[in-house]
């Protein structure tokens, strides 16, 4: 059986998804339509990216994942599993706005679909989640990326990026307040505060770093289980300085599972 896959957005991650299917390395799994933000010529890819909503969603879809940001999220998501299909977010922070969050949960409940949340730029989260079972009394996602990562974001009004000389920290509080005010940053905290203690209780400190060119995330967690710390020190996108090179693989990983005979790591 082949399932049809649709993605809402066309950038970074969604190129390398249909990449990944022509290259055969994703099975049984077809790639029917992407929503994209901006009119493109009518024959861009083969036809298969459309900026009008209702011609994507005549579209009968097994799931569709989002690789566009909080505001595609808000928009397009209830009417994704109301049309009954999986829906994959990669905007976790798009979360913080719980009436939002309720909203989506309820839709794929009343259509038997399921809200997926992949991993994407943050690994971990498989322990972390398993740790919330037994109880966790702390959780801190530390992201640190070079200054030019937070151009555009509100970090620019409170520090000089461009005459940064050493670590700055642009952000240290709750999860739900440093996603919302970094939509485009740090998605990964969301995900692993949805996993452990939730957006509330979830510390994230973030961090405009000039001594580095990667994208580092650092996590720790403390609970009934013990203590572990994970971190990963990533290339950045080029296609997005905003994002890791990670963030795609593993959304192709996700994808791949959907349909796949083997699932590693669930």
């Amino acid at each position: 059986m082949t399932l049809k896959l649709g993605l809402i957005g066309y950038g970074a991650i969604g190129k390398h998804v249909e990449a990944a299917l022509k290259a055969g390395s994703i099975e049984n799994l077809e790639l029917v339509a992407a929503l994209v933000k901006r009119p493109r010529n009518a024959n861009s890819q083969g036809g298969l990216l459309t900026h009008e909503p209702d011609r994507f969603f005549a579209h009968a879809f097994d799931a569709v994942a989002e690789c566009a940001g909080h505001e595609a999220v808000c928009s397009h998501g209830q009417r994704v599993l109301e049309r009954g299909a999986d829906l994959l977010v990669t905007s976790v922070g798009a979360f913080t706005d719980t009436a939002l969050f309720e909203r989506l949960l309820a839709a794929a409940r009343a259509n038997g679909k399921r809200l997926i949340l992949p991993s994407a730029g943050i690994g971990a989260l498989d322990i972390l989640s398993s740790a919330a079972v037994g109880g966790l009394d702390s959780v801190t996602v530390t992201v640190r990326k070079d200054p030019s990562a937070w151009k555009g974001t509100v970090a620019e009004t409170l520090v000089d990026l461009d005459a940064l000389t050493g670590p700055h920290t642009v952000f240290d509080g709750p999860v739900r307040e440093g996603a919302r005010l970094y939509p485009q940053n740090v998605n990964i905290s969301a995900a692993a505060a949805i996993a452990g203690l939730g957006l509330d209780k979830t510390r994230v400190v973030i961090v405009a770093d000039p001594t580095i060119t990667t994208h580092i995330v650092e996590l720790e967690a403390r609970g009934a289980f013990g203590r572990f710390t994970f971190m990963e020190d990533v290339a950045v996108s080029e296609e997005n300085r905003k994002t890791g090179k990670l963030v795609a693989m593993a959304m192709v990983k996700s994808v791949r599972q959907l349909a796949s005979t083997l699932v590693v790591a669930a």
